[in-house]
């Protein structure tokens, strides 16, 4: 297990990485970093916490709009499981979402 110091919205988080999943992490980082930075810079929103939100729920909303088969394919829940804690885990130290 690796660890990468990533930003995300001009925050640094230090997250827990597999060996070999980096690539994938800092996929997903700059992901929610795009969307977190697109709902900040449309104006409408100044609180980190609720832009996280949004940027989660419109995040969601894509994942659900995929096809079924490339959700499926993608989504196996014990991986989404330990994805979660990881977040959890990686949010747990500083005790604020974002």
């Amino acid at each position: 297990m690796s660890q990468l110091e990533v930003t995300i919205l001009g925050q640094s988080y230090v997250l827990a990485c597999p060996d070999g999943g980096e690539r994938d992490l800092l996929e997903a980082v700059a992901t929610v970093d795009r969307e977190m930075s697109a709902i900040r810079d449309a104006g409408k929103v100044k609180a980190r916490e609720r832009i996280a939100v949004l940027a989660a729920l419109n995040l969601a909303y894509q994942l659900a709009a995929t096809p079924a088969t490339a959700a499926h394919s993608a989504a196996d829940p014990a991986e989404l499981e330990r994805l979660v804690q990881r977040i959890d885990h990686a949010l747990s130290d500083d005790g604020r979402l974002l």
